[in-house]
């Protein structure tokens, strides 16, 4: 079952950064401008980079010319093992929404 994650995405940031912001929304800053598809295409080699999974596995559900996307991946993951993998610690995650 693919697990579906939204997160806004930073086109034309000149780095490649994963940060959770103060209403808990996962941000992806890309190198890539946003035309002709390549900050898309960043981000899925991004995202399949990091989680270690065949790009192919990768897919933009929705948001393909919008900052907001949704992303399907096909990998039993959660959230906390995500936002983990692209090394935003639980500690940062829970000073951010005020948990401490």
């Amino acid at each position: 079952m693919p697990f579906i994650f939204e997160l806004k995405v930073v086109p034309s940031s000149g780095q490649n950064k994963w940060i959770l912001d103060k209403n808990g929304i996962l941000k992806c800053y890309l190198k890539s401008a946003p035309e002709k598809g390549k900050a898309n295409k960043e981000l899925i080699q991004l995202i399949s980079k990091v989680l270690k999974i065949p790009q192919a596995d990768v897919t933009i559900v929705s948001g393909a010319t919008d900052r907001r996307k949704k992303i399907s991946i096909t990998l039993d993951i959660t959230f906390d093992q995500l936002l983990e993998k692209v090394g935003i610690e639980q500690d940062e995650v829970k000073h951010q929404i005020g948990l401490f």
